[in-house]
């Protein structure tokens, strides 16, 4: 009992599923949906209505539905006829119209009242019908170059024209273009001949411009090089002359450097061995400077001896022979003392600023009286007992003064430049000295002339006088023959 309810109810629930899925396939067989390229017009027992791209139930026997295209059609506009254009020549012109249903429900409704029950084909025959009608009315208005050359401006025309009609059938016109026009008697040909003439006259002239150009620029083009060949051969010819000229300088310089370097070498050695040479004769001159400073000395020395030696004959001349100058001489010293004591005196009574001035100049008065009383007492004793000895002692006394007269003139030059040549034995100072002694021994010479006497008889007889007079013991032999005759008078 209980098994037979179980199943009872399972094949209750079985027969309830299948009449639902069958239910729902029923349903689902009403249900018609279209996508969004076409529309489904229903019509019926709710009325007509329009469904794009959705769906809707549709009751069978009640209600009938009918899809509709959206999609763009596409299609060859190209009538059978010739087409005149305005100026009655004949063109065949073949186009391409893109025509779709409008997605509006009024224009919807429109198109499938037009085209509901007809094919594509028969559709698309009645679009061409009307497209070809309107494209013979816009081709009458038109000339040939305008349909050749502005096809834009026939589609712009054919779909302001067709929209009335296409609106009127629930079409628009997406887009027209004129594929071809071409006419049986060659008038778009001959069209162009002009143009093409023209081209080629504008062709031919541009060739030839183009090659008188190219000759031109060839031409200036081979001037240009000729001219630059020349300047750079010019160019090429002036730096191996510049190169050559400067090779040139450079060996001359070179030339001039070598001989000015020989030169300078040679020079230099030549002041070397000058210098050599002057530093040679330097060295002698100063040898020479040096013996005749030796000379100069004993000279000088025997100067000295010889001026004491007069000194002292003067002595014994004034203590032997002047005895009469000595009493004038001590008188004159008697007056100049009385006349410095009378000075002094003067002095006293002046200032005693010049108090030293005064006594130096009575001192100067003083000692020049007493000189001069001196030289007068000797040279009137001498004057009074001078004979002929004391003339051949007063010439020969003098000799020395001779000889330092006559080498006087040598005291004044400030160098000698001795150049010795080598020729001789008297070379350098050696020839100046021997110079001198010639000089020296000229004297003698000088001295018979002057004084008529031979010197060699001068010289004997003062030996002989020498020896007739007394000599104190203690004096030393005159010289240069001084005579002693005022000793043997017995002053």
């Amino acid at each position: 009992m209980v098994l037979g309810l179980a199943i009872e109810t399972w094949v209750i629930i079985g027969l309830s599923v299948l009449g639902l899925l069958l239910l729902m396939s029923f349903m689902a067989s009403l249900y018609r949906k279209v996508g969004p390229h076409e529309a489904l017009v229903v019509y019926g027992f709710r009325k007509k209505r329009v469904i794009s791209g959705g769906g809707t139930v549709v009751f069978p026997m009640i209600e009938n539905c009918h899809e509709l295209s959206l999609e763009l059609m596409s299609f060859d506009v190209a009538p059978q006829q010739d087409l005149y254009t305005k100026q009655g020549v004949a063109v065949t012109v073949e186009a391409v119209a893109q025509i779709k249903v409008k997605s509006d429900t009024e224009s919807i409704w429109t198109a499938s009242e037009q085209f509901l029950t007809k094919t594509d084909q028969q559709r698309e025959a009645l679009i061409k019908l009307v497209m070809e009608g309107h494209l013979r009315g816009i081709i009458g208005q038109l000339t040939v170059e305008e349909i050749v050359k502005q096809p834009e401006m026939v589609g712009d025309r054919m779909r302001s024209t067709c929209a009335d009609d296409m609106n009127k059938m629930g079409l628009e016109v997406i887009s027209f273009t004129i594929k071809e026009v071409r006419d049986k008697n060659e008038y778009i040909i001959n069209m162009g001949r002009p143009d093409v003439a023209r081209i080629k006259r504008d062709a031919d002239v541009a060739a030839a411009e183009a090659d008188r150009d190219t000759a031109i620029r060839r031409a200036l083009a081979t001037r240009e090089a000729a001219v630059a060949r020349a300047q750079a051969d010019q160019d090429r010819v002036l730096a191996e002359t510049l190169s050559l000229a400067k090779q040139a300088e450079a060996t001359r310089d070179l030339e001039v450097k070598r001989a000015q370097y020989v030169e300078v070498t040679k020079r230099q050695q030549a002041q070397a061995d000058k210098a050599y040479d002057i530093q040679t004769n330097i060295m002698q001159q100063q040898v020479i400077a040096e013996q005749v400073k030796v000379q100069q000395i004993e000279k000088e020395q025997q100067v000295k001896v010889q001026e004491a030696e007069i000194n002292r004959r003067e002595k014994e001349l004034i203590a032997t022979v002047l005895k009469g100058a000595e009493i004038e001489r001590q008188r004159i010293e008697t007056l100049a003392a009385a006349e410095k004591q009378r000075l002094i005196a003067e002095a006293e009574g002046r200032a005693s600023s010049i108090r030293a001035q005064g006594e130096a100049e009575s001192e100067i008065i003083f000692k020049k009286g007493d000189a001069e009383a001196r030289a007068m007492n000797v040279k009137a004793e001498a004057y009074q007992e001078y004979n002929q000895a004391a003339i051949y002692d007063k010439l020969l006394t003098s000799l020395p003064e001779v000889v330092r007269a006559l080498a006087a003139p040598l005291a004044n030059v400030d160098k000698i430049t001795v150049i010795s040549t080598g020729n001789g034995d008297a070379t350098g100072m050696n020839k100046i000295t021997g110079d001198l002694t010639k000089m020296a021994a000229q004297v003698p010479a000088l001295f018979e002339t002057l004084s008529g006497m031979n010197m060699s008889d001068l010289l004997s007889k003062v030996r002989g006088i020498g020896d007739k007079s007394p000599k104190p013991p203690d004096s030393l032999p005159p010289v240069g023959g001084t005579s002693d005759a005022p000793k043997s008078n017995g002053k």
